[in-house]
C-alpha cells in the first residue's frame, strides 16, 4: 500500500513541448521498426501457410511506418497514440478473425511498458491507461469467447502463427527492457556525476580552487571520527597588509596574489598538510598526525617561503608576508574551540609585528 501511495505522489517534470528523452524516442523507434517488420512477416504468412491473402497486416505495417515518419516531428503522446491504435486494432482483428488463441493480445503489454516509462506522464494517468488496456483486453476476450473466429487457423499453421507472435512479442519486450534499463542507468550515472560536481563546487573556493571553510571542517571532523586517538594540529594564516595590496595595485592584483599563494601552498603541502581558503585573505591548514612542534616547523618553513616568493603584476614587482597561529588538538576541546585558539594566536602574532608563526 505504501509503495502504491509513493507511486501516486511522485513528482513529474513538466513536458518540454514535443521534445522527449533520447532513450524514450529510441524505444518508440525500435518498437515501430520491429512492428513494421513483424506485420510484413504476418502479411507473408497467410498466403504461404493459410492459402489466403490478409490485407490487415499490410495496413498495420503501413501504420507503423507512418509512426516512424512522424516520430521526430511529434511528441511522445502522439506516437504512443499511434502505437495504441495499432496494438488495439491488431488485437481486435486477431480476436475475431484468426481467433483469440493466436496470442496476438500480448502485444498490448508493450503499451504498458511504454506508458509506465514515460517520465512526463502523471501517475494517475498511467493508472487510467493501465485500467483502459486491461478493460479492452478483457472485453475482447469475452467477445471472442461468444463469437467463433471468422477464418480460424488450424493445424501446423496455427502453431507457426503462435510462434511468430510469441517470438516477435518477446523480442520487442526485450528490446524495450534493454533500452529503458540502459537509459535509466545512464540517467542515474549522469545524476550522480552532476551531484558530485555540485557537491565539490559547493565545497570549493571559485577563485583559488581550494576547499572552502565548510569542506575543511568536514575533513577535520571526519579525521577525528576515524582516528580519535591520533594527534593533529590546525593553523590559521592571514596575509599581512593585504588591504594595501588591493588599494595600491587593484583587486585584480589581490586575486593574483591569492592564486599565487595557493600555488605555493600546494607546492609545499607534499602530503603533510591540507589547506583551505578560510575567508578573504585568511587560510586554514590541517596537519593530521602532527603535534604542535612539528606543525610549527612546517608553518615556519611556509612562512619563510612566502617571504621569498617573487610577485609581479602588470610590470610591478612586490612581495608579501603572512602571520600564522598554530594550535594542537587536546582530545577534549571542540573543533570550534580549537580553531578559535588558533585564531587568537594569529592575532597575537599580528599585534607582535606580523610576519611570524605563533605556536
Amino acid at each position: 500500500m505504501r509503495f502504491f501511495l509513493e507511486f501516486l505522489h511522485q513528482n513529474v517534470p513538466s513536458k518540454p513541448g514535443n521534445e522527449m528523452p533520447a532513450y524514450f524516442r529510441r524505444a518508440l523507434t525500435v518498437s515501430e521498426v520491429l512492428l513494421t517488420v513483424y506485420f510484413l512477416f504476418a502479411f507473408l504468412f497467410f498466403p504461404v501457410f493459410c492459402g489466403r491473402v490478409e490485407w490487415v497486416p499490410l495496413a498495420m505495417a503501413a501504420a507503423a511506418g507512418a509512426g516512424l515518419a512522424v516520430i521526430r516531428r511529434k511528441g511522445a503522446r502522439v506516437n504512443l497514440l499511434i502505437l495504441a491504435v495499432i496494438c488495439f486494432a491488431w488485437t481486435a482483428w486477431n480476436a475475431f478473425v484468426p481467433g483469440w488463441s493466436t496470442g496476438a493480445q500480448q502485444f498490448l503489454a508493450l503499451l504498458l511498458v511504454l506508458v509506465f516509462f514515460d517520465v512526463y506522464e502523471k501517475p494517475a494517468a498511467k493508472i487510467v491507461c493501465f485500467a483502459l488496456i486491461l478493460g479492452i483486453r478483457i472485453l475482447l476476450y469475452s467477445l471472442s469467447r461468444h463469437n467463433p473466429p471468422l477464418r480460424e487457423i488450424a493445424g501446423d499453421a496455427a502453431i507457426l502463427y503462435q510462434l511468430l507472435n510469441t517470438v516477435s512479442f518477446f523480442l520487442m519486450l526485450a528490446a524495450l527492457c534493454v533500452i529503458f534499463s540502459t537509459g535509466t542507468q545512464n540517467t542515474e550515472r549522469e545524476l550522480r556525476i552532476r551531484n558530485q560536481t555540485l557537491y565539490k563546487a559547493a565545497g570549493t573556493d571559485p577563485l583559488t580552487g581550494l576547499p572552502n571553510r565548510r569542506a575543511m571542517i568536514e575533513a577535520i571532523e571526519k579525521y577525528r571520527e576515524e582516528s580519535p586517538d591520533q594527534p593533529f594540529s590546525v593553523a590559521i594564516a592571514d596575509i599581512d597588509h593585504f588591504k594595501n595590496v588591493n588599494d595600491t595595485y587593484g583587486h585584480n592584483c589581490g586575486d593574483y596574489t591569492l592564486v599565487r599563494l595557493t600555488e605555493l601552498f600546494a607546492a609545499h603541502a607534499a602530503g603533510q598538510f591540507s589547506v583551505c581558503r578560510w575567508g578573504g585573505e585568511e587560510f586554514c591548514f590541517f596537519m593530521p598526525g602532527k603535534n604542535v612542534d612539528e606543525a610549527g616547523v612546517l608553518m615556519r618553513d611556509l612562512n619563510f617561503a612566502v617571504q621569498r616568493m617573487p610577485l609581479s603584476f602588470e610590470g610591478t614587482d612586490f612581495s608579501i608576508t603572512i602571520t600564522i597561529g598554530v594550535e594542537e588538538y587536546d582530545y577534549a576541546s571542540s573543533l570550534e574551540d580549537l580553531l578559535q585558539r588558533a585564531d587568537e594566536k594569529l592575532y597575537m602574532g599580528k599585534e607582535a609585528g606580523r610576519d611570524r608563526v605563533v605556536v
